[in-house]
């Protein structure tokens, strides 16, 4: 079987929706397949719109192949060439542009009513193109069945799968007494990983930890990830932990490689990432594989692997106080014991790499078998 997999920007990105796209690069070769990467451009929202002028071109390109694999981030950029494809069409979808713009308007401040009128509008034509997207596809593979959900209210096509991301990046190896011994003693040690943009919720996070001095909680807070993406928001979060008195105990600590945040993971009690939506949150997954609490929020995915209370913690988005109680009570080292114990064995149920992908593998060959080559979407 001859894939294209169409993406918009480098593959080589650091998102987890990049990851996973590597990881079926990589496993579709693999198996015998041969794979060629179509990389558009990146760019802003308008700017992804732009190949539609030469979409006849990009059509004739992609023909060639049996199954054309679309990355949804570049779904603005091939809604004209899908009209024309020779070739059945597959999105991977690993969220919902429209439900991702909402969320980060959720907590922006300071914002006029014709901003907020245009934010709004912006949404509404960004549902409206991804909905022509996902009505012109044949078929679609989901991160999550909160995703495909969503895709359904959109339109997306009833051939579909779902294929959870793993968590087995890292291949943690811990035990429950490991766990137990590090929850015993020592500041509640709470890591955030994840590009720091509006949408991932360090802004939230931040007020909620500092909140904890009231409960006269022991903290540390360290911040993992790409700090260069959205600098006005970064610079407001550090402005915030500067105003209330905690720059002292939270450190930005930047992108990292993975053996590095692999033993950030391997020292922390939390993983939090209260985000505002988080279609699945594959970071939440990873940090449970060491042991480690993952608090995230009831928007997206995670509520379909943390389970609230026992293996983790889901709180309502945007809700500082939430996340402050979370962690106070977290702060409880038996609780924080056994909760870790608890999601490191939920992490051990879940599948690896190799099934996720092979399932997906398995899907686009059942789709490319099913037309014959000639027949147009």
């Amino acid at each position: 079987m001859r894939v294209t997999l169409v993406l918009a920007g480098d593959i080589e990105s650091e998102s987890g929706g990049f990851y996973y796209d590597r990881r079926l690069r990589d496993r579709l070769r693999e198996r015998g397949h041969a794979v060629e990467v179509v990389s558009l451009p990146r760019g802003s929202y308008r700017e992804r719109l732009a190949p539609n002028l030469r979409a006849r071109r990009l059509a004739d390109r992609l023909s060639e192949f049996d199954v054309v694999v679309e990355d949804g981030l570049a779904h603005p950029s091939v809604l004209c060439a899908n009209r024309r494809l020779d070739a059945p069409s597959v999105a991977l979808v690993h969220m919902i542009a429209w439900r991702a713009r909402a969320a980060e308007g959720v907590r922006s401040s300071g914002t006029g009513a014709g901003e907020r009128v245009r934010a709004e509008l912006g949404r509404r034509g960004v549902a409206a193109i991804e909905r022509r997207f996902l009505r012109g596809v044949d078929a679609a593979v989901y991160n999550a069945e909160t995703t495909r959900r969503d895709a359904a209210g959109l339109g997306g096509p009833a051939r579909s799968v779902v294929a959870p991301p793993a968590g087995d990046r890292f291949e943690p190896v811990v035990s429950a007494s490991e766990i137990r011994e590090r929850a015993r003693s020592g500041p509640l040690e709470v890591t955030f990983l994840g590009n720091v943009v509006q949408r991932k919720g360090l802004d939230t996070l931040v007020e909620g930890v500092a909140r904890l001095d009231r409960a006269a909680v022991d903290w540390r807070l360290t911040v993992v990830g790409d700090r260069t993406i959205a600098p006005e928001h970064v610079e407001r979060v550090e402005g915030m932990t500067a105003e209330a008195g905690i720059g002292d105990r939270v450190r930005f600590a930047g992108r990292l490689d993975d053996a590095t945040v692999a033993a950030r993971l391997r020292e922390s009690h939390v993983l939090a990432v209260p985000s505002q939506y988080e279609p699945f949150g594959m970071v939440y997954l990873e940090a449970m594989g060491f042991g480690c609490v993952p608090l995230a929020t009831t928007a997206g995915g995670a509520s379909e692997f943390v389970r609230d209370g026992d293996s983790g913690v889901l709180v309502p988005p945007g809700d500082p106080r939430a996340v402050s109680r979370a962690l106070r009570d977290l702060d409880d080292r038996d609780r924080l014991a056994e909760m870790g114990i608890a999601a490191r064995r939920d992490y051990e149920a879940r599948p690896g790499w190799p099934e996720t992908l092979d399932r997906v593998v398995d899907f686009l060959a059942a789709t490319g078998s099913e037309r014959p080559p000639g027949d147009a979407a």
